[in-house]
């Protein structure tokens, strides 16, 4: 639920250290944060059922490994995506998604939509995504030394789902938490009972987490996260797959290593630091081609309050290496990128009524750039390679006003930059056209910018939470790849988005009510030149842009929880995305692939879930839900649309179908 406010508060977590939280203003109104028992009540098993219930936050492709979040139409490159502070960047190949995670071990999630503050990190140009995953204390009943608890999960399209996790306490102030957990799905059926092909996988996922205080008010976390997933895939998960399509064996991984330290010292020292170091590989396809990725940084801020003001002031860093080519080791090419970053973001009570944020924030990114070019006739490769460097000054300033107790209005503005980043491992695994030599990155490139405007209007009191609000943002000199030649990444125009959001809760006795609506409106607007007729706004699509973002109709949601007794509670939800239609293929009738534009229709889907949870015992939990409970068949409007009309094979998948899915777990 929203969190937003006027004042600041201390409060102990959940290790029982000093925590100051702050309340931020800029973009408050369309702020979200998910917690565990959210996670816990449809038993989430992907990122689609993470975001399930939040209408301007869409996952796009039923297949986990190509699933791809999406936040006013921006796809999940353009977020500053973090677990527990270690950044999770770049694409290994544009067809899969970039974020994946395990739900059973999330504590919350906090969501930052558009442009905000100093401190959302480098390059969020379309917001951030925080995870904050369990640790041994978040589970250890009160006065407890040890604990554990043993999880099946029965899906009936198509998978199991299986989890064990050991938590106790090393001393008084120290704890351990360590977890496991195997997933094997079959093939899912769609709405219509048709098999979905090359949805099958099998994951293993390995999570090891020591916490406590090493001294009064110093506070470390350590933790390892191990994650393998492996399956027969197509060329393209993220697209349709017919029954005679080859499929591929492939394997993902990813290893991240965290280590979280912080200090509360006064009102004045309050200091926190995250280093973090993640490697990630996706191998397969025909070529059994391979890329890997490789980031490491740190972020390191304080804390000061000073009567009724608050700043916090920082520096991060981040460094990412991708390489890519045949595994047998034909092709080795690399781009290597860094940001470093400096921050300020301060608050400041002006009046009982009235609080200001606002924040400065200076990146400095370096980009360096390694191709072997062929043109697979025999002739020798050629080394060529690009280097870039960029420095962007963003500023952000926010404005919260309390009317009496209940209602709030709240108007922000923020900026954010983002210079070149490493690209994905397939695209940089070589080109050469009409035997020339091509650059994959444009030398006179420049960094992507963005302004983001919000106003919001809250009610708050007697059982009902309202809110509203409007933006509008202005990306300029958006980075792309596929003009000029396949290969370059150019500065195509400038995006922007405009939209509503809304959303309501009311609780009645033992009855919570809610409903939700997000509408975003994502055009680009192309530079003179880019195209050989001169179109003053493209919407944007999945297929045409991929990496980029994509059009979703309006999005509804409402629906209700029943807390039944202490030991049992149920719920339903309904989501309902009108249609839409588009023009897109513009690049394909510049390049001859089709005469003329193809009017993209994505048709309206309605969809229904129901839950139940039963805490039969102290320690014997049963969960019971059903998603798609009416087998709608659908594709949902963050994947790629229907192109079958001009190109065959260019079609999202659909969703699955019913999946009545029970769980228990066991605590002991």
């Amino acid at each position: 639920m929203l969190s937003s406010g006027v004042s600041y508060a201390q409060s102990k977590d959940a290790d029982d250290s000093l925590a100051m939280e702050k309340i931020s203003v800029v973009g408050a109104a369309t702020n979200l944060s998910i917690m565990t028992d959210e996670i816990e009540k449809y038993q989430g098993n992907d990122l689609a059922d993470i975001f399930r219930y939040s209408p301007s936050i869409s996952v796009g492709g039923s297949l986990g490994v190509a699933q791809k979040i999406y936040i006013r139409g921006l796809e999940d490159a353009y977020l500053n995506v973090t677990v527990d502070g270690a950044q999770q960047t770049s694409t290994l190949f544009h067809h899969i998604g970039r974020v994946t995670l395990d739900p059973d071990l999330l504590q919350q999630i906090d969501v930052q939509a558009g442009a905000g503050e100093a401190t959302s990190g480098p390059g969020a140009i379309g917001g951030s995504i925080r995870f904050k995953t369990k640790n041994a204390q978040d589970l250890l009943p009160e006065n407890a030394q040890f604990g554990g608890q043993i999880k099946a999960n029965y899906f009936s399209n198509e998978g199991s789902r299986f989890s064990g996790s050991l938590y106790g306490k090393l001393s008084d102030t120290w704890g351990v938490l360590g977890y496991y957990s195997t997933v094997n799905r079959e093939n899912m059926e769609d709405g219509d009972g048709n098999e979905i092909y090359g949805t099958a996988a099998d994951q293993d996922m390995l999570f090891l987490k020591v916490s406590g205080e090493i001294a009064d008010n110093h506070y470390l976390s350590l933790s390892v996260e191990q994650r393998d997933e492996e399956g027969e895939f197509s060329a393209r998960p993220n697209w349709r797959v017919f029954e005679d399509d080859t499929l591929y064996a492939s394997e993902a991984k990813r290893d991240t290593y965290v280590a979280n330290y912080r200090f509360a010292h006064s009102d004045m020292v309050y200091l926190e630091a995250t280093a973090y170091q993640t490697t990630s590989s996706f191998q397969g396809g025909s070529y059994n081609w391979l890329a890997e990725i490789d980031t490491y940084g740190f972020d390191l801020r304080n804390s000061s309050e000073i009567e009724r003001h608050k700043f916090v002031y920082g520096i991060d860093y981040r460094h990412d290496e991708v390489t890519s080519g045949a595994a047998a080791g034909t092709r080795d090419n690399a781009e290597e990128g860094s940001v470093l970053g400096l921050y300020a973001q301060g608050y400041s009570d002006v009046t009982p009524a009235l609080l200001l944020s606002y924040g400065v924030r200076y990146d400095d990114y370096d980009f360096q750039q390694r191709i072997l070019l062929e043109d697979f006739s025999g002739t020798p490769a050629t080394d060529t390679g690009a280097s870039l460097e960029d420095s962007e000054l963003s500023i952000n300033l926010g404005l919260a006003y309390r009317i009496g107790e209940a209602w709030t209005l709240g108007l922000g503005y923020a900026e954010a930059a983002r210079g070149k980043e490493i690209g994905d491992g397939f695209t940089i695994d070589g080109y050469l056209y009409d035997g020339a030599d091509v650059p994959v990155v444009a030398d006179d490139l420049k960094a992507e910018t963005v302004q983001n405007i919000e106003a919001s209007v809250e009610y708050h009191g007697n059982n009902l939470h309202t809110r509203f609000s409007v933006y509008h943002s202005s990306l300029d000199d958006v980075i792309f790849e596929g003009f000029e030649g396949n290969a370059v990444f150019n500065n195509i125009g400038t995006l922007d988005t405009e939209g509503v959001e809304f959303d309501l809760a009311y609780r009645w006795q033992s009855f919570d009510f809610f409903a939700g609506f997000s509408t975003a409106n994502t055009e680009l607007s192309p530079r003179s030149g880019l195209y050989s007729v001169d179109y003053e706004r493209i919407d944007l699509n999945g297929y045409e842009f991929v990496g980029l973002g994509n059009t979703r109709g309006n999005t509804w949601v409402v629906g209700v929880d029943h807390s039944v007794s202490a030991d049992l509670s149920m719920g339903v939800s309904v989501t309902k995305v009108d249609s839409v239609d588009i023009d897109t293929l513009h690049q394909a009738v510049d390049l001859g692939w089709t005469t003329q534009l193809y009017r993209l229709h994505k048709p309206s889907y309605v969809t229904a879930d129901i839950y139940a949870k039963w805490q039969i015992t102290q320690s014997l939990r049963v969960n019971f839900a059903v998603t798609n409970l009416f087998n709608e068949q659908y594709i949902d409007h963050s994947s790629v649309g229907d192109y079958s009309e001009v190109f065959a094979m260019v079609v999202g998948p659909y969703e699955a179908g019913r999946d009545i899915r029970l769980s228990a777990s066991l605590s002991f």
